[in-house]
């Protein structure tokens, strides 16, 4: 699909770029939270071990903050060293040959390897579809790029990837070995990539997610440094030299004649304008369309509970639902969803996809995340206590998280109500903290989201129908998530209501009326493939 717009804001790009250099774990490849996994559990063995023999309390590996600060990016070796460091503990540095049971540097490093290549053999490994589309801009555009990895697992996670043929050059941990260069925050790594490509660091851009690969392309002097915040740490990034800080790479495009561009809800272009287009992407497909439900199907409300959804809009869903498969996607419960939609044809997805449910006659079922509600059950407790004095806030329970609404909050009082739920959760580090639009919800710590969501659903209709296009409608920040996971799969179309916000969306329409008349649209154009489907002999 074309990714014209009207011109968006220009990223600080050196001129005239030559080449981008991408990190491979968490940039390209999913596969840093297997990395973070296998480092979490090296350290937490180890530390246990060291705990009983000495006596002494340790406090264990955190897969989020220890992650990022020491291990990540960095050549293994150096990860164990950083760590330990850290915590006060030294241990020979040993051998490479070491063992995986040695209590060396060398030794823990290949229990590390060990655990991650086990990893690997087990899992698949998925890319980001927005970096992908990104590299085929810029492959299409003459620009060279290149991958670097600190791991020396690099050539495997990409060939698993099905990616091995997609870069100018490649530099990885083996690499460093061979050369004796030093890993990052060290420049060596990238320096070394932008010369096997021929180009100078200058007009180069190093795309990174781990804050000692962004202090290393700051350190290197390339022309632009572009951080990828997956969780919380933008600001980190930006502190290390990230001169750009993005959530995903779906959220930038390049062309020829306007560079690298940032798109936001107010440039992206509007459905009305690129209704042919979108006519001609679902041509001969089966759409599959997704739909938020608050600020989506309904206006956005200051009291939550009056989101009721309109009868022409429940309308304009089950005409469209007539001729495609049809998704509600919201972060209110499954059983509250069903209540106000009512519609017995269309699947739905509550929590955020925690719980989904197929339409009425069919077994389709997931729920996840149950091992955590009594966790949830404590946390939302002792929030109420918490929050008692915070005015205008409201704190509604759902199965899979707990919603703290703050639109009613003044302004001045939103940083104290965050520092509150920051305090609650170091105290609950299972739980992790969400944002939606004037809400913060507090989710269960595990890697789902309405993205998953929409991958689990799309692969359950796929199994009928192979020729699905995806088509996603939302306006929350928690439709980020679907946006980045289907980036030129399908049409991911964005709500404005006059904010401007990055997004990774395709399209926009304005507000719930121009979703109704979208639905209309796509109602007609199903039911046009409809009527060819049941023409063909």
């Amino acid at each position: 699909m074309s990714r014209s717009a009207r011109p968006g804001p220009a990223a600080p790009l050196p001129a005239p770029l030559e080449a981008v250099l991408f990190d491979m774990d968490g940039v390209i490849t999913d596969t840093a939270q297997a990395h973070a996994a296998a480092w979490q559990r090296l350290f937490d063995e180890f530390l246990e071990q060291r705990a009983l023999r000495c006596g002494e309390m340790i406090r264990p590996f955190d897969p989020r903050h220890d992650y990022r600060r020491y291990v990540d990016g960095k050549p293994r070796l150096d990860g164990v060293r950083s760590f330990l460091d850290a915590r006060g503990i030294e241990l020979p540095y040993g051998g490479p040959d070491d063992g995986p049971d040695r209590e060396t540097v060398c030794g823990l490093g290949n229990r590390k390897d060990r655990y991650f290549n086990a990893w690997l053999e087990e899992n698949p490994v998925r890319s980001y579809p927005g970096t992908l589309a990104l590299i085929d801009d810029l492959r299409a555009a003459g620009i060279k790029v290149a991958v670097f990895s600190a791991s020396r697992n690099a050539a495997a996670v990409l060939r698993k990837a099905g990616l091995p043929a997609s870069f100018d050059a490649t530099v990885d941990g083996g690499d460093l070995a061979q050369l004796h260069l030093p890993g990052k925050p060290d420049p060596a790594m990238l320096l070394e990539a932008a010369r096997r490509l021929g180009v100078a660091p200058a007009h180069t851009a190093v795309v990174e997610d781990a804050i000692a690969g962004v202090q290393a392309g700051a350190q290197g002097g390339f022309g632009l440094v572009i951080g990828v915040a997956r969780g919380d740490f933008g600001d980190d990034l930006k502190a290390a030299g990230a001169q750009l800080v993005v959530h995903d790479l779906s959220e930038l495009r390049f062309a020829p004649a306007a560079g690298l561009t940032v798109k936001t809800l107010a440039n992206l272009p509007s459905v009305w304008d690129q209704e042919q287009e979108i006519r001609r992407t679902l041509s001969g497909k089966a759409p599959v369309v997704f739909l938020d439900y608050d600020g989506t199907l309904t206006p956005i409300v200051q009291d939550h509970t009056q989101a009721l959804l309109a009868e022409d809009m429940r309308a304009a869903v089950a005409a469209l639902g007539r001729h495609c498969t049809v998704v509600i996607v919201s972060g209110r419960d499954l059983g509250r969803l069903q209540e106000l939609v009512d519609l017995d044809s269309v699947w739905y997805a509550g929590s955020h996809g925690f719980e989904i449910a197929g339409p009425q006659g069919t077994d389709e079922r997931l729920q996840m995340g149950a091992e955590f509600l009594a966790e949830l059950d404590d946390a939302e407790r002792e929030l109420r206590e918490r929050l008692a004095g915070v005015e205008g806030h409201a704190v509604e329970r759902k199965q899979f998280s707990i919603a703290v609404h703050h639109r009613q909050v003044a302004p001045g009082a939103v940083g104290g109500l965050r520092s509150m739920l920051d305090e609650l959760l170091a105290e609950h580090p299972r739980l992790h903290l969400g944002h939606g639009k004037k809400v913060f919800e507090i989710r269960p710590g595990i890697e789902w989201n309405k993205g998953r969501a929409v991958l689990w659903v799309l692969e359950r209709i796929a199994l009928r129908r192979p020729d699905v296009v995806p088509v996603f409608v939302g306006d929350d920040l928690t439709d980020e998530d679907a946006f980045q996971v289907l980036a030129g799969r399908g049409l991911c179309i964005a709500v404005r209501h006059d904010e401007s916000r990055r997004s990774a969306a395709d399209y926009t329409v304005a507000d719930t009326p121009e979703v109704k008349r979208l639905l209309e649209t796509l109602a007609a154009i199903a039911a046009d493939l409809d009527a060819k489907d049941g023409a063909r002999p």
